[in-house]
């Protein structure tokens, strides 16, 4: 592995760094404040073509390699968590898996439109009942003539209610015992699609969250994703690369925070000098260097992986998230200890950061998952 990066890569970094700190970061606490989608910023992220990144030419997309992308959902991260992960989903787990198991027709009707950021993306898989037991879903899809009729509820579905196209996992029978899951590619005007709740989150609130109802959704068959009985296929494969993409944004929130923490201790005077002369705040901020350096190199590692098809990207994929999302925890409660009082007040950013880290360790597979894949993977060898 390079560890270091080329002229294409410093460009996508500097380019988009600076995209994302002059028009999502102003904006990004009062849209946090308000729970208003980012739309405006969306739009103009789309003209960067920011929406397709890992998607090739051919289908609109930039054709980023995926430590490109990991680099760009860095920079957005650290403007706002909430732009980056509205991203994230539409590239990782709606783009990828139309581009990876797509027909050719697939790719041409959903996959363009996606890539140009004309449409957004989201991916259903968990219900009330099956969040990490992901094939415990109750969600049905009945042949029906040319169509099948889906029927059940989907829930923490990012981008629900603003997204034009979803993947979404439903069962279609049995096959030796076991339940049959197969892909659907839905679209956002599918008669008795709806949303049945919108979640009030801690953290990373300007991204829109919901609880997406089925009632009788007829889906042609020619929207099947993948084959019939491929739907975890499709799942786990996205999940690899979405779980890439979360490292990447745990390590922008934290690059935040530390940033802002160091700026501070230089600037906060206690007992007549500033606190970065202290010790204690030293060892703070060094540990948190480190650490972010740490996840940022194990995150590359596995793109770099992704990006030669290695047979084992999937555990370090588990690995990078596992590692990156803890850290940011770890690293945002920091923050907030060196900037004292002053860091659980909304007039500081980390508070922000504090509140928007935490759900990485939890949306696209806890980290308790991530130990049993990655666990399973080194076992067998």
């Amino acid at each position: 592995m390079n560890l270091e990066l080329n002229e294409e890569q410093e460009l996508v970094k500097n380019s988009i760094k600076e995209f994302a700190q002059n028009e999502i970061a102003p904006l990004a606490r009062e849209y946090d404040e308000e729970e208003k989608f980012p739309r405006p910023q969306l739009e103009s992220a789309a003209e960067l073509g920011l929406f397709g990144m890992i998607i090739p030419e051919e289908y609109g997309g930039a054709g980023f390699d995926a430590v490109s992308y990991s680099l760009a959902l860095e920079e957005l991260a650290k403007a706002d968590a909430s732009v980056a992960v509205i991203v994230a989903v539409t590239n990782s787990v709606c783009c990828y898996p139309i581009a990876t198991f797509g027909t050719k027709e697939q790719k041409q009707k959903f996959l363009l439109p996606l890539a140009k950021g004309e449409k957004l993306g989201a991916f259903c898989l968990s219900e009330p009942q099956a969040g990490s037991d992901a094939t415990n879903i109750k969600t049905q899809a009945i042949e029906n003539g040319d169509s099948y009729i889906i029927n059940g509820t989907k829930s923490w579905v990012t981008n629900g209610g603003e997204a034009d196209t979803h993947i979404v996992m439903a069962a279609t029978g049995e096959n030796n015992g076991k339940k049959e899951i197969t892909s659907f590619i839905v679209e956002k005007e599918s008669e008795g699609l709806s949303v049945s709740s919108v979640e009030h989150k801690l953290g990373q609130k300007a991204s829109k969250t919901t609880e997406m109802s089925f009632v009788d959704v007829r889906v042609p068959k020619e929207n099947v994703l993948g084959g019939i009985g491929n739907g975890m296929k499709v799942a786990f494969n996205s999940l690899d690369d979405g779980r890439i993409g979360i490292g990447s944004l745990a390590i922008g929130i934290a690059q935040a925070a530390f940033d802002e923490s160091k700026e501070y201790a230089k600037d906060r005077i206690a007992f007549g000098k500033p606190i970065a002369e202290f010790q204690a705040i030293q060892h703070k901020l060094a540990d948190m260097a480190t650490e972010i350096e740490a996840a940022r190199l194990l995150t590359w590692q596995a793109a770099t992986m992704k990006d030669k098809k290695h047979k084992k990207t999937g555990i370090y994929a588990s690995m990078a998230k596992l590692y990156a999302s803890e850290m940011a925890n770890k690293v945002c409660a920091d923050a907030i200890q060196i900037h004292g009082g002053n860091g659980y007040s909304r007039e500081y950013n980390v508070e922000k950061y504090y509140r928007d880290a935490r759900i990485t360790t939890i949306y696209e597979g806890t980290s308790e998952i991530q130990k049993i894949v990655i666990s399973r993977g080194i076992l067998k060898g």
